[in-house]
């Protein structure tokens, strides 16, 4: 198991470099988030010993067991999924990143219940830029005026967007929402919000997310394999 971990680890971040190269990203731009909601502590570990170490998890009672059995090592969390209200208490107080903040309640939840030992929470703000009825995520209209309330909330870093569009297969059709991504971070920008995180891209698309300026891409199934 180990040696086929640390080889799909090494076959991924070989794509991302080669698709840093191929749109004149400067190296070692973009970070990987290795997707391991489903998968066992043991395959963790699998991957921390190929020099992973940041980890992204969906849920969040199985994520505090191996947050809690991993202990010992120097992983970086970051709660990619849903969340519900009376989930955020435990999620400020164990992750690192939140990518999935969707709405101003959660924000505030998170910032009021940080622990104070703790730096502040690095965030994301979902947008929904398929406008999918079955995803969670922030219309693009709007945005900034949501943007700015987070920012300002005392113990959360807003560091970007996150964003899981609509499924293709088609390159030029997947560029298509990581472009509005994109352009979405600059308008910010020029909102005076300066944000430096584009969460985007997985094992199907991460190339097409790079072209257009991704800075942290979630690759579950290349790593650790097809999950049950």
């Amino acid at each position: 198991m180990e040696s086929r971990i640390a080889d799909n680890l090494a076959c991924v971040k070989k794509r991302i470099r080669q698709a840093e190269q191929q749109y004149q990203r400067p190296p070692g731009t973009v970070q990987l988030i290795a997707v391991s909601k489903t998968r066992p502590a043991g395959e963790i570990l699998a991957a921390a010993a190929a020099g992973q170490r940041h980890f992204g998890e969906n849920y969040l009672q199985e994520a505090l067991e191996k947050i809690t059995a991993l202990a010992d090592r120097k992983l970086y969390w970051h709660f990619i999924g849903p969340i519900q209200s009376n989930k955020t208490r435990l999620i400020a107080a164990h992750f690192d990143w939140v990518h999935s903040v969707d709405r101003l309640k959660i924000a505030r939840r998170l910032s009021e219940q940080r622990p104070a030992h703790l730096p502040p929470l690095n965030v994301c703000l979902q947008v929904n830029i398929s406008n999918e009825s079955s995803k969670s995520g922030l219309p693009l209209a709007g945005l900034a005026d949501t943007a700015r309330e987070v920012a300002e909330l005392p113990n959360l870093r807003l560091r970007g967007l996150m964003a899981i569009p609509k499924r293709s297969s088609n390159p030029a059709d997947q560029r298509i929402p990581f472009h509005q991504m994109h352009q979405a971070l600059v308008s910010l920008a020029a909102a005076k919000i300066s944000l430096d995180t584009l969460s985007m891209g997985m094992s199907a698309d991460l190339e097409a997310a790079i072209a257009e300026g991704a800075t942290m891409v979630r690759v579950g199934t290349d790593i650790f394999g097809p999950r049950n």
